[in-house]
C-alpha cells in the first residue's frame, strides 16, 4: 500500500480536470441534505421534541443513497471515469443500497451508544462497505459490510492516519466559515478511494 502522501497525490491525480464536476457535487448533496433536514425537521419540531427527532431519522435515511453515491463518483475518477451530479439520484432504486447503508449506520450508533472509541473504531472497520457493494453485484448488503471487516483488518490505523494527514486542511476551512468543505471533501473522498483500491489490491 501507497503512503498516505502518495494516496493524497493520487487524488489530486485523479481530480485533475474534475475539480469543478466534484465541487458541484458536494455541494448538490450538502445543499440537499440541509434542505431536507430544515423542511422535514423543522415543521415537525413545532409539533414535540419527538416528532422533530423523527423528523431527523426520516431526512438522515432520505439521503443515504445519496451518500453512497458520493463514494461511488469518487472511486470513478480514481479509476479514470466520470461522475455527473445523476449519479446522486442513480442508487434509490436499489434496494442493497439501502439495506447496507441503514445496518451500516444502525452498527454505528449502537456502538457508539456504548462508547464514543469502539464505535470510532467500528466506523474505520466498515469503511469500505460502499465501494464493496459496488465491485460485487452479487453480494447482499450485509456482505459487504462483513467483507469490510475483514479487508480493514491490520488498516484501520492506516485509514485513520490518512483522514488525520488532511487536519490542516480542516482548519482552514474554518477560516472560510466551512465553505472550503466543498473542496475539502472531494480531495478526502478521492484519497480514501484510492486507499481502496491499494487494499484491494492487496487483499486479491
Amino acid at each position: 500500500m501507497r503512503k498516505n502522501s502518495e494516496l493524497r497525490k493520487a487524488a489530486q491525480t485523479a481530480l485533475s480536470g474534475n475539480w469543478g464536476t466534484s465541487v458541484i457535487l458536494m455541494i448538490v448533496y450538502l445543499a440537499i441534505s440541509s434542505i431536507l433536514s430544515v423542511t422535514i425537521s423543522y415543521p415537525l419540531g413545532a409539533v414535540s421534541a419527538l416528532l422533530s427527532n423523527t423528523g431527523n431519522i426520516l431526512a438522515m435515511l432520505l439521503v443515504l443513497p445519496m451518500a453512497y453515491a458520493i463514494y461511488i463518483a469518487f472511486l470513478r475518477y480514481v479509476r479514470g471515469g466520470e461522475a455527473s451530479v445523476n449519479v446522486l439520484f442513480s442508487f434509490y432504486k436499489d434496494s442493497r443500497v439501502w439495506v447496507m447503508t441503514i445496518l451500516k449506520n444502525v452498527y454505528i450508533l449502537l456502538w457508539m451508544l456504548l462508547l464514543i472509541v469502539p464505535g470510532i473504531v467500528k466506523s474505520y472497520s466498515y469503511a469500505m462497505s460502499e465501494y464493496i457493494l459496488n465491485d460485487n453485484p452479487e453480494m447482499t448488503g450485509e456482505e459487504a459490510i462483513k467483507k469490510s471487516m475483514e479487508m480493514m483488518q491490520g488498516y484501520k490505523m492506516k485509514l485513520f492516519l490518512l483522514d488525520l494527514s488532511f487536519i490542516g486542511w480542516m482548519f482552514l476551512t474554518l477560516l472560510t466559515f466551512g465553505i472550503g468543505l466543498v473542496l475539502l471533501l472531494p480531495y478526502m473522498y478521492t484519497a480514501r478511494a484510492a486507499f481502496y483500491e491499494d487494499l484491494k489490491a492487496e487483499k486479491a
